[in-house]
């Protein structure tokens, strides 16, 4: 329960009609959700506007509506309140009504292209190995110390956002570390947040069906930096051609890490094999569980937020050397005839190429690499053809397959993968349009030694077509697959 009033803290008021006074019992972007003394905010989405359901919200007793146009009726019983943006003031709101749940813990996030749950889900498993009760908000999964709660999206809306940091406050929560997608951002969803401190991954070619341009898609990553405090952190790869213009407007304190330059975190890797990487870390040997180029990148970025939040230089590279990564991230397994198979979340053209690129030199002689790979429906169309070129350019065979065609027709994003591909990509790859006989296809011309690389869905448990998301593990399926066919 709050005074109306209270939670409209930092909310720019364009027009108000009725009480500020008034006692709410809840937030609610969800008409259907809307219960007696709630607030119902009218979000103008991708696919509805909120501004339709307003009507429906005061009939199941909202008490506050916070729109961007004044509704021509008016109901004597509820207050208006116009807004510029519903879903910035939502955001400001939730974070009020809960208590500003980001100033009870350290919160940290972090965005980029690639490395966003591996970074965040290490420095989960790191914090909680050092003997703090932590939060995490990623792609795979939400969680609360041991308690697993399902994630819906890479970063929840703004108020069961808020929501999830009141009840890790609550239960004793020190540190929170959170992926912050590029949507989130620019839907506002982390707006009103206070963080002790932001990382960058990388950024490549991804989500241009929503953000329509590079440019853009830079801008919203370059914002979330530029938002940051002066008493937070911020740290940033010096190996992306971008990694220096994302921090070039922040207030925060500047930190780099790199492999290939003078940095504050300096990285250099000595082997890289199939038991793990062994490298430096500003001049401190340690082998580590996690596997690739760009898992040094990760374990660099960890490390770095690590003293940044005050941790001792061996006790983190005691606690990173015992720990593994996210699940579905380079998620490897050797079968019984000694077939490598590996599942990976790879679904930018970048990511596959980091991925295929680790596999390449953890190749000891000729065996094949053999690539199953698809695209996602309604996503972005331009990174189809690249996606198929990679897989083709790196790999020995390659299956291309669905991926989650959502209401796309799973044909007609196979031909547009296929478009362009050149002669010699050509020779190398066939189609596959069921991604459970796909993966049957790749082990059955398996031989031992080969190394099979399954991409694009990772940790997901289902495959999602026209609106229905039926269950697929791709590291159950390839299991699954070994067993039958004796490989």
């Amino acid at each position: 329960m709050a005074i109306l009033k209270d939670i409209l803290y930092k909310v720019h008021l364009r027009q108000v009609h009725g009480s500020t006074g008034v006692t709410v019992s809840g937030i609610r972007i969800d008409s259907r959700q809307v219960q007696p003394g709630d607030v119902f905010v009218a979000i103008k989405g991708v696919h509805s506007d909120g501004h339709q359901f307003i009507d429906k919200a005061i009939s199941l007793g909202a008490v506050v509506v916070i729109c961007e146009e004044m509704p021509e009726i008016i109901s004597a019983i509820v207050t208006y309140i116009v807004v510029n943006n519903t879903q910035e003031a939502v955001a400001y709101m939730a974070h009020q009504f809960y208590g500003e749940p980001s100033r009870r813990v350290r919160l940290v996030g972090v965005t980029g292209t690639n490395g966003k749950t591996t970074i965040a889900t290490v420095l989960f498993k790191l914090f909680t190995q050092l003997g703090y009760r932590c939060g995490l908000i990623s792609t795979v999964q939400n969680q609360i110390g041991d308690t697993i709660i399902p994630a819906t999206h890479t970063t929840p809306d703004a108020v069961s956002l808020n929501a999830l940091l009141h009840k890790m406050a609550e239960e004793g929560c020190t540190h929170v570390f959170m992926e912050c997608s590029s949507h989130a951002i620019h839907q506002h969803r982390i707006t009103g947040l206070e963080f002790a401190g932001g990382l960058f991954s990388n950024i490549t070619h991804d989500h241009l069906d929503y953000h329509k341009t590079f440019e853009e898609y830079i801008r919203v990553k370059k914002s979330f930096f530029d938002g940051l405090p002066d008493t937070a952190f911020a740290i940033s790869n010096a190996d992306d051609k971008r990694g220096e213009v994302m921090l070039q407007n922040t207030h925060a304190k500047k930190y780099f890490y790199s492999l290939k330059t003078v940095a504050d975190f300096k990285g250099k890797i000595l082997e890289n094999v199939l038991t793990g990487l062994v490298m430096t870390i500003n001049d401190k040997e340690v082998h580590f569980r996690l596997i690739g180029e760009f898992n040094a990148y990760n374990l660099l970025a960890v490390y770095g937020a690590a003293i940044c939040l005050g941790e001792d230089s061996e006790k983190v590279l005691t606690a990173l050397s015992l720990l593994s990564g996210a699940e579905g991230r380079f998620d490897y397994s050797i079968s019984a005839g000694l077939i490598i198979g590996i599942v990976d979340y790879a679904h930018t053209p970048d990511a596959l190429e980091n991925v295929l690129m680790t596999i390449k030199k953890l190749r000891t002689g000729h065996e094949q690499i053999i690539t199953v790979v698809g695209c996602g429906g309604d996503r972005d169309k331009t990174k189809r053809p690249i996606m198929a070129q990679t897989a083709c350019d790196l790999s020995d065979r390659v299956i291309l397959t669905s991926d989650n065609p959502r209401t796309e027709n799973p044909e007609q994003i196979l031909l547009d993968m296929q478009e362009g591909l050149s002669s010699a990509a050509k020779r190398k790859y066939s189609t596959v349009t069921d991604r459970r006989e796909a993966i049957r296809t790749a082990v059955s011309i398996a031989n031992k030694e080969d190394i099979i690389l399954i991409a694009g869905k990772g940790h997901e448990k289902y495959q999602e077509i026209m609106g229905v998301k039926y269950p697929f593990d791709d590291k159950e399926v390839l299991m699954e697959m070994f067993a039958l066919l004796g490989k």
